[in-house]
């Protein structure tokens, strides 16, 4: 529910493919979490999006969103596509039923949907939200409930025809959890290469949010538990004398209001609200770091997928994770992995890239490539389309198919 952006892109390339696509989703409300103004927030409300007919579910927002307010969240949004399930299963007939996790509370009805249908299931984890719950501390895994969720999940990841996640790591996750590598694909999120392009950073959006300084350490994204945020403010007291640095924070999140209280009487410290997509690529310019921290025990249950579009706009990164894990691997050679919980030495590799252009430079096209080459959307996304036709025993047709499966 919090991964439009990608699922969105999946299902207009399938429709564009002639695949007729169905989605049932919840009501905008991330990151701020807060049904958005103009959408009811007890209402159905259909919409079509070009060729895919969209079902916006209500259910209950949490504002502060807590171990069990999140669990009654997801179990509200899944009730509340039952009826339509029900529905369907009398009215309509589909070749594929794919869930996107989170939420995976809405798994069981989608697999009974997909039996009764008799349709392949797909699953597709963007995170592993019951091990991030129990990183972030929103639940206790010696608890009832966290063995129960464990349980749950288990029970889930099993049943599915096809599972896939959007890294190595991850998916070795997995098959950890008892998913044969045979059900098993990696789908990777992806960059948006044609829209964020390297760039000269943008004067007037600097201008515009009142920064002056030579040197900006981005960090753009969601503000919560997962990211181990923190850190950002720790670098910037560390890096107080460095006049010619600003950090700005881009983004929403219920740790936004504790985060600006930790941050408060630092001049090097600015904050700004999330950015349409369509000025994604002038803010990434603006950046000459990218930060991307993210908390220890969250390490291999998710890859951001901010990460995507940082390569893409050709400036390095310095992250915070440990080495072997998932996000180490992915920025070796185009940023620099310092350990999580460490603000010095977070602080000395920003200072490091700030102290040394060439090595800017040079990582920053190489980050450029690996986007072009291993992020690539229409790539992904082809071979993704393969392996749905190699599920449901489909061929491939050359050219734009007619009469392709509904999904």
């Amino acid at each position: 529910m919090s991964t439009g952006l990608y699922t969105t892109q999946m299902c207009e390339y399938l429709a564009e493919l002639d695949h007729e696509v169905t989605v049932l989703c919840g009501q905008p409300y991330f990151p701020n979490w807060a049904v958005h103004r103009g959408w009811s927030k007890f209402r159905y409300t259909k919409r079509d999006h070009g060729k895919i007919d969209v079902t916006h579910c209500p259910h209950y927002v949490p504002r502060n969103p807590t171990g069990i307010r999140r669990i009654i969240h997801h179990t509200s949004f899944a009730f509340a596509i039952l009826p339509i399930l029900i529905w369907y299963s009398l009215t309509k007939r589909f070749d594929l039923v794919t869930v996107v996790a989170p939420s995976l509370m809405s798994a069981p009805f989608a697999l009974a949907f997909a039996k009764v249908s008799g349709a392949r299931s797909h699953l597709h984890v963007q995170d592993f939200e019951v091990e991030a719950a129990f990183a972030t501390k929103l639940i206790d895994p010696e608890t009832l409930l966290g063995r129960a969720a464990l349980r749950f999940e288990k029970c889930c990841l099993k049943r599915f025809n096809l599972v896939t996640t959007i890294s190595p790591k991850m998916l070795l996750k997995l098959h950890q959890k008892g998913v044969t590598p045979d059900k098993t694909y990696e789908l990777r999120n992806w960059a948006d290469t044609s829209r964020i392009k390297p760039q000269e950073p943008s004067q007037s959006f600097k201008k515009e949010i009142r920064i002056s300084t030579e040197y900006v350490a981005l960090y753009s994204g969601n503000i919560g538990n997962k990211q181990g945020i923190g850190i950002i403010v720790e670098a910037a007291k560390l890096l107080s004398h460095r006049t010619d640095l600003t950090f700005l924070i881009c983004g929403n999140g219920p740790a936004l209001t504790d985060l600006k209280r930790k941050a408060l009487g630092l001049p090097n410290v600015r904050f700004i609200d999330l950015q349409p997509h369509e000025r994604l690529s002038d803010l990434l310019s603006i950046a000459n770091i990218h930060l991307m921290p993210q908390i220890a025990d969250a390490a291999d249950l998710l890859l951001p997928s901010k990460l995507t579009n940082m390569f893409a706009s050709e400036r390095p990164i310095v992250a915070t994770a440990a080495r072997g894990t998932g996000l180490a691997d992915e920025i070796k050679g185009v940023g620099i992995a310092t350990p999580p919980g460490d603000p010095p030495k977070f602080a000395r590799a920003i200072e490091q890239f700030l102290n040394d252009k060439e090595l800017r430079a040079e990582m920053g096209k190489k980050a450029r490539l690996i986007a072009l080459t291993r992020w690539e959307k229409n790539s992904i996304l082809t071979r993704f389309e393969a392996r749905l036709h190699e599920l449901l025993g489909t061929s491939k047709r050359k050219g734009k198919p007619r009469g392709n499966p509904r999904t």
